[in-house]
């Protein structure tokens, strides 16, 4: 046991030494090693750039197979509400809502604060697809959704017709899960395959921020630092405004207690996540915890397991700050259709998220892709993404847990008198 868990802070650990020592590395060249031959075409724009996007294709290669059968899994998961009625539709539709209202504040927030302004990175080969996302209007945006040929949005990458298709997919296999037991078997075991192969290509992971962390600060200088610096403050300001406006305030709306004494005694388990930065690590002290604070069990053991797959609202914040980061740090102003694309792509693709480490920078390649931001960007946050993915955890969790109150109220399933027990 001891051993796996050095393992899992030795790659975090490397991560981050990997992030320091491309950041030196790259302060040297830009500000001591003169320019010429050997520096810019040998080193900087053939061994960083080759070895770096080497690892860019890696992740990219993962971002089709990944969201097609993480998001028809979690749908075909989904599909078992109909055993809880009113719970799992009502549990579900907070889940998206409370989602979606985190990434329009993440989205404000980083709008406001403006991470990543005056960092001039170069587009590169990325400029074709923002001129065709700009000239997209809503009305074929809506269109576009739907697919015409799933085969070919596959094959093109086409993230929002993806998503429709594989969210249809995974409700169609729940409803008919007794004729479809065999397909959605394997739906299931290729979601494995993937979060496997997602955690094997992470594995590599510090070897690629190594060096497209030392390429961008060989080009940029010292600018970088206070973009990423900024980039931080605007998630972890996001986090807490979900925290305490949004699940606070919805807690003392709807249910009526005091949300102060909420997060006294669930913030045992909000360190739990810290820590161990996995939804699915927590689901057995999540769900034991909203017992003793009087959810009935037979509530929190649905809607918990399935929070910690569809509902990632921290993950949404972290998503929607680094859009506008990165769009920024390439210069590309946004619309409003790209703002709305970002919306619903951030939340449909929650449904497939998985509750393990550090998953939301794959997805986040997705969201990137659906509004023709470089994929690249997000190897400036790699490195940093670990100390957030800490925080986004316990928020991810913490909605689980006030939805579920919220909603085991509604029906009569939560105990007052024992949540004011121990106060």
């Amino acid at each position: 046991m001891e051993r796996k868990v050095n393992k899992k802070t030795g790659l975090t650990s490397k991560i981050f030494i990997a992030l320091i020592s491309g950041m030196i590395l790259g302060i040297i060249m830009h500000y001591f090693v003169p320019a010429g031959h050997i520096k810019d075409d040998i080193l900087i724009e053939g061994v960083f750039y080759v070895i770096g996007q080497m690892f860019i294709r890696a992740m990219q290669m993962l971002v089709v197979p990944l969201v097609f059968f993480s998001i028809a899994d979690g749908c075909r998961n989904m599909g078992d509400t109909k055993t809880l009625g009113k719970v799992g539709i009502r549990i579900v539709s907070f889940y998206l809502l409370t989602t979606a209202l985190a990434i329009v504040i993440a989205l404000i927030i980083a709008s406001i604060i403006g991470p990543g302004k005056g960092m001039n990175m170069s587009l590169g080969s990325n400029e074709f697809a923002m001129e065709t996302a700009e000239k997209t209007s809503m009305k074929d945006t809506i269109l576009n959704m739907i697919p015409t040929n799933p085969i070919e949005a596959l094959a093109k990458g086409n993230m929002l017709q993806i998503i429709i298709f594989a969210v249809i997919v995974g409700l169609l296999i729940a409803g008919m899960e007794d004729r479809m037991e065999t397909l959605g078997n394997i739906i299931t075991e290729m979601n494995d395959l993937m979060m496997s192969m997602t955690m094997a290509v992470m594995k590599i992971a510090p070897i690629g921020v190594f060096f497209l962390i030392a390429r961008t600060f060989a080009n940029l200088g010292y600018d970088v630092i206070l973009s990423m610096l900024s980039y931080m403050a605007s998630v972890i300001l996001g986090l807490g405004f979900q925290l305490f406006v949004v699940y606070l305030l919805l807690l003392t709306v709807f249910v009526r207690i005091n949300p102060f004494v909420f997060l006294k005694r669930y913030f045992p388990v909000m360190t739990f996540a810290f820590s161990t930065a996995s939804s699915n690590a927590t689901v057995p002290i999540n769900i034991q915890t909203l017992e003793d604070i009087g959810v009935d069990k037979k509530i929190s053991s649905f809607t918990i397991p399935l929070g910690a797959t569809v509902n990632m609202d921290g993950t949404a914040i972290m998503q929607g700050v680094a859009v506008v980061f990165i769009a920024n740090a390439y210069g590309i102003n946004l619309s409003l259709n790209d703002f709305l694309t970002v919306i619903l792509t951030a939340t449909i693709a929650s449904v497939g998220t998985a509750g393990i480490p550090s998953v939301g920078l794959v997805t986040l390649s997705m969201v990137l892709t659906s509004v023709g931001l470089p994929v690249e960007g997000i190897a400036m946050i790699m490195g940093i993404d670990r100390i957030l993915d800490m925080a986004r955890t316990a928020i991810n969790i913490t909605g689980d847990a006030a939805g579920t109150i919220i909603v085991a109220n509604t029906v009569g399933n939560f105990d007052k008198e024992k949540f004011n027990k121990r106060t």
